[in-house]
């Protein structure tokens, strides 16, 4: 009876790990191919990566607890392994966002932040208050210092399309592009889980040249693991590039 409990202990460490990878997998998969909800998609990831945590921690007590040659043994083996890959998945994924704020909605002006048209009309974003919460204000500028508007010394008009041209280059989708008004709105799309971001991007005339200010909020959840804020940054360094480079 002793020898069994080990054996017991390393057969449901293995169901766990194993159906842990395979949640972890199904997730972004089924997004992908099947068109599932992102949250859902994301939940089915996190169950996997609990299950696999789950599976890992038994299988490492079923190792310590079943002798070399007991039935099990190899079961439990297999356990910290898979249950392991799954717990290294999810600290690949989260480690990024390490230390975000439990913030989802993210503008280069927190005074005086760009606002949503287009994407007001999306069935997803109906009923949705689109308007930056003023008590992210504070928040984000503790945490993201460097987010700014971004100066640049040349027209609006031109400005425009440097930005429309960054748009393009980075892949997201243009929903309006206005340039008298100096506004562009569109779509980010994760790859991984297919979560969508709406962004609104600004030009102004300024001291001779122009601003540019952008916002970026997501659709879903309350945190954004610092998305948004990784998104921005994104765009500032690939519109300087590019200006750089129509200079020359």
């Amino acid at each position: 009876m002793s020898e069994s409990r080990p054996s017991l202990l390393a057969n449901l460490a293995a169901l766990l790990a194993g159906a842990g990878v395979l949640l972890v997998m199904a997730g972004p998969l089924l997004a992908n191919l099947a068109g599932l909800a992102p949250m859902t998609a994301f939940n089915l990831f996190l169950l996997g990566s609990l299950f696999g945590l789950l599976g890992l921690v038994l299988g490492g007590i079923g190792l310590w607890r079943t002798p070399p040659g007991v039935a099990g043994r190899e079961r439990a083996g297999f356990a910290v392994g898979a249950g392991g890959l799954v717990v290294l998945a999810l600290l690949s994924g989260s480690l990024p966002g390490r230390g975000a704020p439990p913030i989802n909605d993210i503008t280069t002006d927190p005074s005086d932040p760009p606002a949503f048209e287009a994407a007001t009309q999306y069935t997803a974003n109906r009923g949705r208050d689109m308007s930056y919460p003023e008590e992210f204000a504070e928040i984000q500028r503790e945490a993201y210092p460097d987010l700014a508007p971004i100066r640049l010394a040349i027209p609006p008009a031109d400005a425009f399309e440097f930005v429309r041209a960054t748009v393009e280059q980075l892949g997201w989708e243009a929903v309006l592009s206005d340039v008298g008004r100096g506004r562009l709105e569109a779509r980010a799309t994760s790859r991984l889980f297919r979560f969508v971001d709406d962004v609104v991007i600004r030009i102004q005339p300024a001291d001779g040249g122009s601003v540019v200010d952008v916002r970026s909020k997501s659709r879903d959840g309350h945190s954004d693991l610092g998305a948004n804020a990784m998104r921005i940054r994104m765009f500032a360094d690939a519109l300087g590039v590019n200006v750089d480079a129509g200079r020359r």
